[in-house]
């Protein structure tokens, strides 16, 4: 939100607002909520997008609904109505439906909520979307059972039930389960009204444990933050004594918390806060732990690397130099080493590259920022980019991918892909071998392949060959150099791109390499 203020860009700030919004909503403080949406409802009319100002219309109506205040849920819900059927978003309009039908349904007027219900379910039938329909199904079972149709108040519960198990969404499960209890209790089948309430409150227990850890990481990251930003202020002015003071105050008010804080949870079911100290611990080290290896995993990584590949030729480097320098080398004879240089340096400059980009990776500090990418353009700039190594070698790259292969995802992530790929085909096919890029078009992404007519590989190395911990480093042809890190970084970028990796080889044939990227499509709706 501070980098959108800075920039001034409302339509990013409306988004992170409303998503606050939500978040205030889904823990049930409807205050904070609201006053949230009162920025974001002043955000949508300075952009002046009535679609943007509809939908959020409709989460506030949801809001309103859950808060019991249905005059004001209707008020909202059907000004964003009029906007959906105006520009015939059904998407949209099924959501809408179903909250005014939810609006009726806690009025007890059972006959306009399976009205809206029914107008909802029709849209439903065009559209992909599983959680909606839980709601929908289940909203309509609650409405049904109001009218006194047990059968069919079932009905919709059960597939309401089967969706949210299927798709394992905890939320869904425990609001079906629970009208599944009433109609059962109802019916007087009191055994399965009995294993559906368990059900019911065996989730919420889930659920609020599941809440309670998502306030814990959010005051967890807010105080982080603060500290990081008052750290920042602090050694801008060069005041480590005041800084230390700060430091001190702070750590005596979180003490003072703790002590407060346990001294008033500790009258109360003492045995209980001790089991579930006990709990929250062990979670916590296992964690730590897991932590701990990972990052001593990736500290031996990156020292092997650089211990291995990037010491030897800049120690090399500092040799030459050094014997130049006291003149145990003459100039002729240095001229010679310049092409032996030159490729250590490149070495060195490509293995950086994707040292850094890795690195990066492991800190969860790479977002994927996916836009339009013109991909024939990038392979064959990555084509110019490598083509001294390729003639070096006489290889011939043939680039049959057509123009304007338009996809979407992160430029830059899925140029580090095809550069590392071209480079591991140029570094393992032999002199005046052929190297073929090729796209394959599908209903919703493309196909890219990179085939060489190279060494290939056997079983053994293609099943660890993008394993995050294996460190598969060979030497290509002419004796090129790798550090076995830029097949596991391209599968990384492909993941968060959604798309997928694979390899196919053969011994003393050849190697060909496949990943996917979803392709763009023009409609791009605003996230919610």
């Amino acid at each position: 939100i501070e980098m959108a203020n800075k920039v001034n860009d409302k339509e990013m700030l409306s988004i992170m607002n409303e998503n606050i919004a939500n978040l205030y909503a889904s823990q049930k403080d409807y205050t904070q909520s609201l006053e949230f949406f009162k920025k974001v409802s002043k955000l949508n009319e300075e952009i002046g997008n009535e679609v943007y100002s509809a939908q959020t219309n409709s989460n506030l109506a949801s809001v309103y609904a859950e808060m019991g205040e249905q005059e004001y849920a209707m008020f909202h819900i059907n000004k964003a109505i009029a906007v959906f059927e105006r520009r015939n978003l059904e998407d949209w309009l099924a959501f809408a439906y179903e909250i005014k039908g939810k609006v009726y349904l806690q009025q007890e007027n059972y006959k306009w909520a399976l009205y809206w219900y029914h107008q909802s379910e029709l849209l439903h039938q065009k559209i992909q979307d599983d959680r909606g329909i839980i709601d929908l199904y289940n909203g309509m079972a609650e409405a049904h059972l109001g009218n006194g149709n047990d059968s069919i108040s079932q009905h919709y519960a059960q597939n309401a039930f089967t969706i949210s198990t299927r798709i394992q969404f905890t939320e869904g499960t425990q609001k079906c389960a629970k009208t599944l209890y009433k109609i059962h209790k109802n019916k007087e089948n009191f055994a399965e009204a009995l294993r559906y309430h368990e059900l019911f409150q065996r989730l919420s227990d889930t659920l609020s444990r599941n809440e309670n850890s998502k306030i814990l990481s959010m005051l967890k990251t807010k105080n982080e933050y603060d500290k990081q930003k008052i750290a920042l202020i602090e050694d801008n002015k060069r005041e480590l004594a005041k800084q230390q003071s700060y430091v001190n105050i702070a750590l005596f008010v979180l003490l003072i918390f703790i002590v407060v804080t346990y001294l008033v949870h500790r009258g109360q079911k003492i045995q209980k806060t001790l089991n579930q100290e006990l709990k929250s611990k062990q979670e916590s080290l296992k964690l730590r732990e897991a932590e701990l290896e990972e990052n001593i995993s990736t500290k031996n990584k990156l020292f092997s690397i650089i211990g291995h590949d990037l010491r030897g030729p800049i120690g090399a480097l500092q040799s030459l130099l050094n014997m130049f320098k006291d003149g145990e080398v003459g100039k002729d004879d240095f001229w010679d080493f310049i092409p032996k240089l030159r490729d250590d340096v490149d070495h060195i400059s490509f293995t950086l590259n994707n040292l850094l980009q890795w690195g990066y990776t492991q800190m969860n500090g790479a977002v994927t920022k996916p836009t339009v990418v013109a991909i024939d353009s990038l392979v064959a700039e990555n084509i110019n980019l490598l083509s001294e190594m390729a003639e070096n070698k006489k290889i011939t790259i043939n680039n049959e991918i057509p123009k304007n292969t338009l996809v979407y995802a992160d430029s830059n992530q899925i140029d580090i892909v095809v550069r590392n790929l071209i480079s591991n085909a140029l570094k393992f096919t032999p002199d005046n071998g052929i190297i073929q890029l090729k796209a394959e078009e599908h209903q919703k992404h493309f196909e890219f392949s990179v085939r060489d007519t190279g060494v290939g590989m056997d079983k053994i190395t293609q099943e660890k060959l993008f394993s995050r911990d294996a460190n598969v480093s060979t030497y290509g042809t002419n004796n090129e150099k790798g550090t076995g890190l830029g097949l596991s970084l391209c599968k990384e970028m492909v993941e968060k791109n959604k798309g997928t990796i694979w390899v196919e080889s053969a011994l003393r044939i050849g190697t060909s390499f496949y990943f996917t990227i979803p392709k763009y499509e023009k409609a791009l709706s605003k996230a919610s």
